[in-house]
């Protein structure tokens, strides 16, 4: 059972049978009772379990396991596996994160007749890291992923904002960790985010467009292919935006997408930023946040004459940068005290930091949202610094081969 080995039997098989063959590995060669992949859905707040061994399952609704207070929610946050005896004289519980780059793409779940050695954890480590590389090659060719993050239906309008996110909304390097998170609103208000790693440079972006529902989806489609085309074709900051200006004033009709870009060196840290139109961001710094107030511009699409200014920010190892939409500020989010609640966070994970906002702003709503709400969140460590917390292979030495016997399993 190698990595290899792993990765060639799953590219035999149909993508959709590709996470049952890894199962099916594991039961053999570990001999255990069950084998389960669980994958997380598009909130980040519940994972949906795909199946066990021979049992991917479409024609049922996803089984939608809440995180909140769970081991699985341990298991993601701390990206440590768990073993745990599940009850006197039965099977060993093993749940280990299968992450790439910091995106928790979801968990491997076993049960083994004993306590696993050092050698077994790392076997499974290895079947973890596998997996995500396995759930990245294979979503590009079946539906079965994408069904199984969607644990409420989609209206069209967040079906296509769904398809501008980035394919995967955590990533981290030496420098920095970031990660985002959207939260639609009853009327999805078109907000979008991305990012891109280059050579020497990592680029953000969030922005808002104008009006709700497929008119909105249809404005951040263009705003967001026009962004994308103009960096892909090398443009510099200032000409992405005017690309983008251009897309909307061209294509537009007579709206506007309100937007952040920002572009960071890797090799110096120096910082590029524009503002078009869009709440400022927040920085903590040393344990303090405070609203960064560099210069407004108009947004895209506004056919007044105008242009954008490249400004700089002050950002320095150990600072964490929130960018968000208007619709974590306005109505009842007013309620919700961001800045504390930046702070309360500020050890754990971006992707976790993110959830976490997004979720209060949620449930200042009641769970009803009349704009979206989306948050990306940056962690910068600086030039020459690496801190990563998602390497798997790292994170099994860690691991407590104690067991808590008795405590329930969060399946039920």
């Amino acid at each position: 059972m190698t990595l290899a080995g792993m990765l060639a039997a799953a590219e035999s098989a149909a993508p959709v049978e590709s996470l049952d063959v890894v199962a099916r590995i594991l039961k053999e060669h570990l001999g255990a009772a069950s084998v389960s992949f669980l994958i997380t859905d598009f909130t980040g707040g519940s994972v949906v379990r795909l199946g066990a061994a021979g049992s991917v399952e479409t024609d049922k609704p996803a089984q939608r396991i809440p995180l909140r207070g769970t081991l699985y929610d341990d298991v993601i946050r701390t990206q440590r596996p768990s073993v745990e005896n599940v009850g006197e004289g039965s099977l060993v519980r093993i749940v280990a994160p299968v992450t790439n780059r910091g995106d928790a793409i979801g968990l491997l779940e076993l049960f083994l007749p004993t306590v696993p050695g050092a050698e077994v954890m790392r076997e499974i480590g290895e079947a973890a890291h596998a997996l995500a590389y396995i759930v990245i090659a294979n979503r590009s060719f079946t539906d079965v992923y994408q069904w199984g993050r969607r644990t409420v239906p989609l209206s069209l309008a967040a079906e296509i904002q769904h398809r501008l996110l980035p394919a995967s909304l955590t990533s981290e390097a030496a420098q920095f960790a970031v990660a985002g998170a959207l939260e639609p609103a009853d009327h999805v208000g078109g907000d979008t985010f991305d990012y891109v790693i280059d050579r020497d440079t990592v680029q953000l972006s969030v922005t808002d467009a104008m009006g709700h529902d497929v008119d909105a989806a249809l404005l951040a489609t263009l705003l967001v292919g026009a962004l994308r085309r103009a960096r892909r074709a090398g443009a510099d900051l200032a000409e992405q935006a005017h690309e983008a200006d251009r897309a909307m004033r061209e294509h537009g009709r007579d709206s506007y997408v309100t937007g952040q870009l920002l572009r960071i060196s890797l090799i110096d840290g120096t910082t590029e930023f524009i503002n078009a139109g869009h709440p400022w961001p927040l920085r903590m710094r040393d344990g303090q946040v405070r609203e960064i107030t560099p210069k407004v511009d108009m947004p895209f699409g506004f056919h007044a004459p105008h242009g954008y200014r490249v400004q700089s920010l002050d950002l320095r190892p150990g600072d964490r940068l929130v960018m968000l939409t208007d619709g974590m500020l306005e109505r009842n989010a007013k309620r919700v005290d961001l800045s504390d609640l930046i702070v309360r966070t500020r050890g754990l994970h971006p992707r976790e930091a993110a959830r976490i906002l997004i979720s209060a702003v949620v449930d200042a709503h009641q769970g009803h949202l009349l704009d979206d709400a989306t948050v990306m969140c940056l962690d910068w460590h600086g030039v020459g610094h690496s801190q990563r917390d998602a390497d798997t292979g790292a994170n099994l030495g860690k691991a407590s081969a104690a067991s808590r016997a008795g405590r329930r399993s969060p399946a039920g």
